[in-house]
C-alpha cells in the first residue's frame, strides 16, 4: 500500500467505493487522513462500512473542512453533467482529484510511464511492464489496466508503469511522466468530453509538463495522433519518437512485415521478428510492440532484451484470449473489444468467423466494420444492441438474434461444427459495451470462457494465448 504522508489529519473526501475507491479510503486511513467515504450504491457503502468506514453522505457535509475530493474516475465531473457531489465540490472550491495524483504526491522519487490511447494501452502498459521486469528493474504496474496504484508496493526510486484512461488524465494534475506513450486515437467517450476536440485535449494531458529528457512516444497511424506528434515536434521541448505499424518511418520506431525496426537515433536497424510471438498477433499488437520498445529503448534497454522479454510475454485476458478447443474449433475471447474499432483488430485475425457481438452500442455501432464482414461466417447478436447491429450487417452475413452469451455460444458452436471448415474462430468481440448484460467486460468474458469449457468434448488450450493468424 502506498503511503500518502502528506494527507495526514487531514480530511479528504472519497467519492465512489469501487476498487480504486477503496484502495485510496484505505490507504488515506492508513496515513492518518480523516476519510469522508461515500457512493451513490448502498450495497458498496454497505461493504465500505464492514471495513470500518462509517459513511459521510456528500451531499449534505461540511465542504468547508475538507481539503481533496478523490473522485472516481467514472464519475462525471464536466461533461455531460456534472455530478451533484463535483458541482458541490467546485462550488466550495475544494480540489478534485484522481487517484493517480494521490500517487504522484507521494512517490515524488520514482519514475513514471505513462500509456494512452483508445486501443492496445492495457496491452502496452502490461507489455512494458513484462520487459522492465525481465530486464531486472524495479517495476510496479497499475491503473486502469486493473490494480489501483494505491494498492502497489511502494518503490520509491522505481519505476511504475501506468494505464491511463482520458477520465484520470482529467484527474491527474501534477504528474509529468518520464515517459509518455499515446498509442492512438479513434471517437470513444464522446459524452464525458463534450466531443471529439475534448476527447483529444484530455488524451493529450498525458504530455502535460514533459520538457528534455523526457519521451513522448506518439503513434502516427491515425489522423489525430499524427496530428499530436507533429505539434509535439513543433512546440514541445520533450524528446519525441513516433511509431508505426503501417508505415516505414525515417525517424522512430516501425514494423514492416512483421519485422520490428528502430530508427530513433539514426538510420533505421533490424531489432527482430514479431510474427512468431503468438501473444502479439495483427498488425494491432505490432503497434503496441513498437510503442513498448521505444518506451523501453529511451530508458536505455538493450535491443535485444527487450525483443527476448517480448518473446516470453504471456499476454492479458478477455484480448483475443484463446479459451477452449472443441473439435477443431477455438474460442476466442476478446470480450476487451467494447467498441468496433478494438473489434475491427480481432476480426482481422482470422479468416473464418462465428462472430457473437452486440451490448450496449457505443456510438457509431459496427457501420466501420463493412471492410471485415466477408470474414465472418455467421454472427449470433446478443444484448441492447442486437437488432441494430442485426440491421447494420449486409444480407450476404448470416445472422441470428442471440439475445444471450449463453445462447450464441451454444448456437456458434452448433453451427461450426456442422460447417467444419479450417481454422474457425467462435470469437467473442463484442464492439459495444457489457453494462446491459453484465457488470463488466471481465465478467463477460469470465462467462463466454465458463461457457465454452462446458460444452461437449471442449478443453483448455495445450498453451492459452492470444490470437491467430497475424
Amino acid at each position: 500500500m502506498i503511503e500518502v504522508y502528506p494527507f495526514a489529519s487531514y480530511s479528504v473526501a472519497v467519492m465512489g467505493l469501487g476498487k480504486s475507491g477503496l484502495a485510496t479510503a484505505e490507504a488515506l486511513r492508513a496515513a492518518g487522513a480523516q476519510v469522508w467515504a461515500w457512493d451513490d450504491s448502498e450495497a458498496r457503502r454497505a461493504e465500505a462500512k464492514a471495513r470500518g468506514f462509517e459513511p459521510v453522505d456528500l451531499m449534505a457535509c461540511a465542504w468547508n473542512e475538507l481539503t481533496s475530493l478523490v473522485l472516481s474516475p467514472g464519475i462525471p465531473h464536466t461533461h455531460p453533467k456534472p455530478h451533484p457531489v463535483a458541482a458541490l465540490a467546485k462550488k466550495h472550491k475544494v480540489e478534485i482529484i484522481g487517484d493517480i495524483e494521490l500517487l504522484a504526491r507521494c512517490e515524488r522519487h520514482a519514475s513514471y510511464i505513462g500509456v494512452t490511447g483508445t486501443n492496445g494501452k492495457s496491452t502496452t502498459t502490461a507489455l512494458i511492464g513484462h520487459i522492465l521486469k525481465k530486464a531486472g528493474k524495479r517495476t510496479q504496474v497499475g491503473g486502469n489496466i486493473g490494480t489501483p496504484v494505491l494498492a502497489l508496493d511502494p518503490i520509491h526510486d522505481g519505476i511504475y508503469v501506468l494505464e491511463m484512461s482520458s477520465y484520470q488524465l482529467e484527474l491527474t494534475v501534477s504528474l509529468t511522466f518520464d515517459v509518455a506513450v499515446l498509442i492512438n486515437i479513434s471517437p470513444d467517450h464522446l459524452d464525458r468530453h463534450g466531443g471529439m476536440d475534448g476527447y483529444i485535449a484530455a488524451k493529450k494531458q498525458i504530455f502535460h509538463r514533459q520538457t528534455t529528457p523526457r519521451t513522448a512516444v506518439v503513434g502516427v497511424d491515425d489522423p489525430h495522433s499524427l496530428a499530436l506528434h507533429d505539434e509535439l515536434v513543433r512546440v514541445g521541448d520533450q524528446h519525441v519518437v513516433a511509431i508505426s505499424a503501417a508505415r516505414r518511418l525515417d525517424r522512430g520506431v516501425y514494423v514492416e512485415g512483421g519485422i520490428l525496426y528502430d530508427a530513433i537515433r539514426g538510420p533505421s536497424e533490424k531489432v527482430g521478428d514479431l510474427e512468431p510471438i503468438p501473444t502479439l498477433p495483427g498488425q494491432h499488437n505490432w503497434q503496441n510492440a513498437a510503442a513498448a520498445y521505444a518506451a523501453c529503448r529511451t530508458l536505455g534497454l538493450d535491443r535485444q532484451v527487450i525483443l527476448e522479454a517480448m518473446a516470453s510475454y504471456p499476454g492479458l485476458p478477455h484480448r483475443q484470449e484463446m479459451v477452449a478447443v472443441a473439435g477443431g474449433l477455438t474460442f476466442v475471447n476478446d470480450s476487451k473489444a467494447t467498441n468496433a474499432d478494438a473489434a475491427a483488430k480481432a476480426l482481422g485475425c482470422y479468416d473464418a468467423i462465428y462472430w457473437i457481438a452486440g451490448g450496449r452500442a457505443k456510438e457509431g455501432g459496427i457501420a466501420a466494420l463493412a471492410p471485415l464482414f466477408g470474414r465472418i461466417r455467421r454472427a449470433y447478436l446478443i444484448g441492447e444492441s442486437a437488432e441494430a447491429f442485426a440491421r447494420t450487417l449486409p444480407a450476404a452475413v448470416s445472422r441470428e438474434i442471440s439475445g444471450t452469451l449463453e445462447a450464441a455460444v451454444k448456437a456458434a458452436h452448433r453451427d461450426a461444427l456442422t460447417d467444419r471448415v479450417t481454422g474457425a474462430v467462435v470469437l467473442l468481440s463484442p464492439a459495444a459495451a457489457s453494462f446491459d448484460q453484465f457488470a463488466n467486460f471481465e465478467a463477460r468474458g469470465d462467462a463466454f470462457r465458463a461457457l465454452a469449457l462446458a460444452l461437449p468434448g471442449a478443453a483448455k488450450p495445450a498453451a492459452a494465448t492470444q490470437g491467430g493468424r497475424a
